[in-house]
C-alpha cells in the first residue's frame, strides 16, 4: 500500500502485490509497517498512501500526509504584557526624558507628563519594559485570536451563572410565598387546627421537591448529530424517566400493536383495567379529543368546500383554510342564535321567569283567520309591510315626519314643517306660515321692481369689421367694394397655388383699404377652427 516511488514490476509481481493487499484488507496478512514501526491501515486508498516521486521515498511511509515543512523555531508564545526588566536608580544617557526608562523615547512614553522630567530630577526612574521579537508565520499574522487568554473569559461565565442562580432563587421564593399565602387563606376560612398546619408544612416541602424536579425538567440539553461533534439544536427532556413506556404496559404478544418507527400504539393496551386508574388509553383516545378533533373537522370542512367549488386547499394554504373555517363557525353560530331567538320570540321560552300571555296559556284567541286551499290568508289578518335593513320611522329634532317626506322645486324636505335643510329643528305650523309669508313678500317685491324699471332702448345693428379689437364707431363697409375685394383675394390665392398663372411684369399696390383688410380676414384659414375643412 504505502509504497515508495513506483518502479517497474512484472506481471507476476503486480499480481502478488494485489493478492497481498487483498489479504491485508481481509485480515489474513499482517499490516504494513512504516519507518517508525507503526502499522499502516490497509484500507487507505492508493492515491493517499503513495508518496510523490520528488520525495524519493525508499520505504513505505505516510510522512508525506503530515506537516513535514513545520518550522522547529516557530512558537505560539505571545508578548509578556506589563513585564519589567530592570529599574535604574539614576538617569541614564539616551533614556526617556520624562520617565527615565531606556526602552523608549519621550515621544513614545505612555506615562503622564511630569512637571519636571526624570532627566533633571534624577528620581522616580521608571523600570525598563521587556522587549520581545516574535516571528509569526502566514497564519499567525492573520489570526485575530492570537495572544488571547481564554481564562480572561471566566468572569463573564461567572457573572451569567450568578444571574441565573439568583433568578432561580427568586422564582422559587415567589412560588413558595404564593403557596404559603394560599394555604394561609384556606386556614382562615376553614379554621384549621394544628394538625392541618403540619400538613401545610408538608405541602410546602412537597412543593420544594416538585420545583426541583421541574428545574430538571426544564433543563436544556444539546443534540449532537454532526461528525465533528457540533450541535444542530436543543431538545428538552420532555419525558420523566420514572414513567413506564407504553410498550411495557402489556407484555402480551396479542395485545395492542406498537409501531417502533412512529412510536404509536393506537389501541388500548389495557382495555379491561379501571379507567380511573390507567393514565394511557391508546392514541385513538387522543385523536378523537382536543385539538386533534378540531384539526379533523378543519380537514373535513376544507374537503367539503373544495367539492362545492371553493378554491381552498389544506396543504397548499393552511392559513386560508383555517380562516375560512373560523368564519364558517362564526356564521353558523350566528344563524343558530338567530333561529333560536326567532323561535323564542314567536313561541316564548318556558324556562324564563316571564309571565306567559293569556292567549298562549289558553291556546286560543278571538282572532279569526280564513285561508284558501293554497294556504294563503284571505281574511282575518292585516298585511304587514316589509321593513328594509335601514332604520325606519326615526324622528329627530322634534320632527313628526322623516326626511324625504316632502318634495318641492327639485328638493327634499320635511313634510311637518316644509323645511329643505337636513337635520334642522322642526318649527311646525308656525314655520310653514312664516315661509309662505316670506315667499309672498318676495314675489311682491319682484313685481314692484319689474314695474318701476324702464325698458332698454333698442340697439341699432351694424356690421363691424372682423379684424382687431379697436374699431372706429363710424366705420361702415361698402358692400360693392367688399365683394370686389373678395374676388381679388380669391384670384390672389389661385395664383399662389399655381405660379404659372402669374404674369411676367407684376405691379404691386401697397394701398390697403378697409374692404381689402376685411376680405383678407374673411378668407384667412384659422387652423384652430374645427369647421375649417367645410369652408371650401
Amino acid at each position: 500500500m504505502a509504497t515508495a516511488s513506483v518502479a517497474f514490476k512484472s506481471r507476476e509481481d503486480h499480481r502478488k502485490q494485489i493478492e497481498l493487499e487483498e489479504a491485508r484488507k481481509a485480515g489474513l496478512a499482517p499490516a504494513e509497517v512504516d519507518e517508525d514501526g507503526k502499522e499502516i491501515n490497509p484500507h487507505i486508498p492508493q492515491y493517499m498512501s503513495s508518496a510523490p516521486w520528488y520525495l524519493n521515498a525508499e520505504k513505505p511511509s505516510l510522512k508525506h500526509q503530515r506537516k513535514w515543512k513545520s518550522d522547529p523555531n516557530y512558537t505560539k508564545s505571545w508578548y509578556d504584557r506589563g513585564a519589567k526588566v530592570f529599574q535604574a536608580e539614576k538617569y541614564r544617557k539616551g533614556a526617556c526624558i520624562n520617565c527615565g526608562a531606556l526602552t523608549h523615547d519621550a515621544k513614545s512614553c505612555v506615562e503622564r507628563p511630569r512637571k519636571v522630567g526624570a532627566r533633571w530630577t534624577n528620581t522616580h526612574i521608571a523600570p525598563d519594559e521587556k522587549i520581545e521579537t516574535i516571528e509569526l508565520d502566514y497564519d499567525g499574522k492573520r489570526d485575530r485570536w492570537n495572544g488571547y487568554d481564554p481564562s480572561s473569559y471566566a468572569h463573564v461565565v461567572e457573572r451569567y451563572e450568578a444571574r441565573d442562580a439568583a433568578r432561580r432563587k427568586h422564582m422559587k421564593e415567589q412560588q413558595l410565598k404564593k403557596l404559603e399565602e394560599k394555604n394561609g387563606n384556606q386556614d382562615v376560612e376553614d379554621g384549621v387546627s394544628d394538625v392541618d398546619n403540619d400538613e401545610d408544612d408538608l405541602r410546602v416541602d412537597e412543593a420544594k421537591v416538585d420545583e426541583s424536579k421541574q428545574m430538571d425538567f426544564a433543563k436544556v440539553e444539546k443534540r449532537v448529530r454532526t461528525t465533528g461533534g457540533g450541535s444542530t439544536g436543543t431538545v428538552r427532556n420532555l419525558r420523566i424517566r420514572e414513567d413506564t413506556a407504553k410498550y411495557l404496559l402489556n407484555l402480551d404478544v396479542n395485545s395492542a400493536h406498537y409501531d417502533p418507527k412512529t412510536r404509536s400504539m393506537r389501541e388500548d393496551p389495557l382495555p379491561d383495567a379501571d379507567p380511573n386508574e390507567k393514565f394511557y388509553g391508546g392514541d385513538n383516545r387522543y385523536r378523537n379529543s382536543g385539538q386533534a378533533l378540531e384539526f379533523k373537522h378543519l380537514n373535513i370542512h376544507a374537503w367539503e368546500a373544495f367539492d362545492k367549488g371553493q378554491d381552498i386547499h389544506m396543504q397548499a394554504a393552511p392559513s386560508q383554510a383555517e380562516l375560512l373555517y373560523k368564519n364558517h363557525k362564526v356564521i353558523k353560530d350566528k344563524l343558530k342564535t338567530r333561529t333560536k331567538d326567532t323561535i323564542m320570540e314567536k313561541y316564548g321560552n318556558a324556562a324564563s321567569e316571564e309571565e306567559i300571555p293569556r292567549e298562549l296559556l289558553l291556546g286560543q284567541s278571538e282572532r279569526q283567520v280564513e285561508y284558501d286551499r293554497a294556504g294563503r290568508i284571505i281574511k282575518g289578518q292585516e298585511t304587514v309591510l316589509p321593513r328594509s335593513k335601514y332604520e325606519e320611522d326615526v324622528f329627530s329634532n322634534n320632527h313628526t315626519t322623516v326626511w324625504g317626506s316632502w318634495w318641492k322645486d327639485h328638493q327634499w324636505g320635511y313634510k311637518c314643517c316644509k323645511q329643505m335643510i337636513r337635520n334642522s329643528y322642526c318649527t311646525g305650523a308656525a314655520g310653514i306660515k312664516a315661509a309662505e309669508a316670506a315667499t309672498d313678500l318676495m314675489k311682491a317685491n319682484i313685481d314692484r321692481k319689474e314695474a318701476t324699471e324702464e325698458a332698454p332702448a333698442p340697439v341699432e345693428e351694424r356690421r363691424l369689421a372682423t379684424w382687431g379689437t379697436e374699431v372706429p364707431e363710424d366705420l361702415v363697409l361698402d358692400e360693392k367694394l367688399l365683394a370686389e375685394a373678395l374676388r381679388k383675394e380669391d384670384q390672389r390665392k389661385r395664383e399662389e397655388k399655381d405660379e404659372r398663372k402669374r404674369k411676367y411684369n407684376v405691379r404691386w399696390n401697397d394701398e390697403v383699404t378697409t374692404e381689402d383688410m376685411e376680405a383678407y380676414r374673411m378668407k384667412k384659414v384659422h387652423h384652430d377652427d374645427p369647421m375649417k375643412d367645410f369652408l371650401h
